[in-house]
């Protein structure tokens, strides 16, 4: 998987100039540096994001769902209208994260901060 390449493609995406939107469902993102990334309305469904660094991402209406985000840093992450059902959050810190409209439903959060 070329994750520069799918990260490009995406943004093209949302610019309206062709490419396609990010589908990471099942991706293996264990420890990736992913601070800043536009992944808006991307399908993250089920991937491994455990101690990925997601800090100033912008994960708006993102499918996170299934989602291993143990001990993964959202620090300042705009998650607004993200799905996390599902989602194993225990230990990620969400400091100052944008969760408004987030669908937590069935999260784990334990030990999250």
């Amino acid at each position: 998987m070329d994750l520069k390449k799918i990260l490009d493609e995406h943004l093209l995406w949302l610019n309206g100039e062709g490419g396609s939107c990010a589908n990471l469902f099942g991706a293996n993102l264990r420890g990736a540096n992913l601070s800043d990334a536009d992944l808006r309305c991307a399908n993250l469904f089920g991937a491994n994001l455990r101690g990925a660094n997601l800090s100033d991402a912008d994960l708006r209406c993102a499918n996170l769902s299934d989602a291993d985000l143990r001990c993964a840093n959202l620090r300042d992450a705009d998650l607004r209208g993200a799905n996390l059902s599902d989602a194993d959050l225990r230990g990620a810190n969400l400091s100052d994260a944008d969760l408004r409209c987030a669908n937590l439903s069935d999260a784990d959060l334990r030990c999250a901060n």
